[in-house]
């Protein structure tokens, strides 16, 4: 039950720090704030590190390491999967690989599931693909490119899991720690080349998350005002929250089925993003979006239950 409890929680914050990025990427480049909000999500982890210690290990340093790799190359993929296809089939199609990789590695790795899990992982999945689903007003057409770049971007952020499932029991905030510093070091790399090049005022990518939808190319600012600042430094300490949390969802107890379960509630937060788009902004969401937070809530449920 506590661990179900923790990986929504997870998922709710990860979806709160998606739709403080997408604000944020409406007036700079979408790297830049990624960058920006990987940088600040180290304090409240150095903190984490004061209050329940953080011990580097080889082991707890290499899947901390792979775990930053693993989520700066899914962020970089994801933004040029929705630059070059709709973000109606790969946002979507993202976060179901997202959900599916820890599941097949967990099965492949001996994991049995009862039949309730196994059914309220089916409606999960399906909440995913519902909640993600988003209006596509561009008339792109679906390439076998954007495809696979979005799978690959989903594997990536199932790759998160994978890693944080594989911190020593020892480690405390240290992997974290490392997968931070990784992250913002690759994506601010990525933030310096493409604002010297030629046109780098021009974002080319979309703005960070597709349910909060922009065009495709919009000129931003250089210049970053008080408020922006206070967006993305919120963005990255509930992003470090939220991957504390799923951390933590992930060894609770170290049953079998923490992965597979831990995982496809992780891939729910766009119901965060969502509820947080419509409240603040007045998006109104869809009856296929209000479907998928419904099966949410069902299937979490019944995983608490199963």
């Amino acid at each position: 039950m506590l661990t179900v409890l923790l990986a929504l929680t997870g998922a709710v914050v990860y979806g709160a720090a998606d739709f403080l990025g997408g604000l944020a990427a409406r007036t700079t480049r979408a790297v830049a704030v990624a960058a920006a909000a990987a940088a600040v999500g180290l304090l409240p982890l150095l903190v984490g590190a004061l209050v329940v210690g953080a011990v580097f290990s080889g082991p707890a340093v290499l899947v901390g390491a792979a775990a930053g790799v693993s989520g700066s190359v899914a962020v970089l993929l994801l933004y040029r999967a929705l630059a070059v296809g709709p973000m109606s089939v790969l946002s979507p199609l993202t976060a179901v690989f997202a959900a599916v990789t820890p599941v097949v590695v967990a099965l492949v790795g001996g994991t049995v599931l009862s039949v309730p899990a196994w059914a309220a992982l089916v409606v999960a999945v399906l909440a995913v693909v519902l909640v993600a689903a988003v209006r596509e007003p561009s008339g792109a057409r679906v390439t076998v490119g954007g495809v696979v770049t979005a799978a690959v971007a989903g594997c990536g952020f199932g790759g998160i899991v994978l890693a944080y499932d594989a911190v020593p029991e020892d480690a405390g905030v240290a992997s974290l720690l490392v997968a931070r510093v990784v992250q913002a070091v690759l994506l601010g790399t990525v933030a310096v080349v493409v604002a010297l090049r030629p046109g780098g005022t021009t974002d080319p990518v979309t703005p960070a998350h597709p349910v909060l939808t922009a065009a495709p190319t919009v000129r931003r600012s250089a210049r970053w005002s008080p408020r922006l600042v206070v967006t993305v430094a919120a963005c990255g300490v509930l992003d470090a929250l939220a991957n504390a949390c799923i951390q933590a969802a992930l060894h609770l107890g170290r049953s079998d089925a923490a992965l597979p379960v831990v995982s496809v509630l992780n891939a729910l937060y766009p119901v965060g993003t969502v509820v947080l788009a419509g409240i603040v902004l007045r998006e109104r969401l869809t009856a296929v979006q209000w479907t998928g937070i419904v099966l949410a809530f069902g299937a979490s449920v019944g995983l608490a239950l199963a």
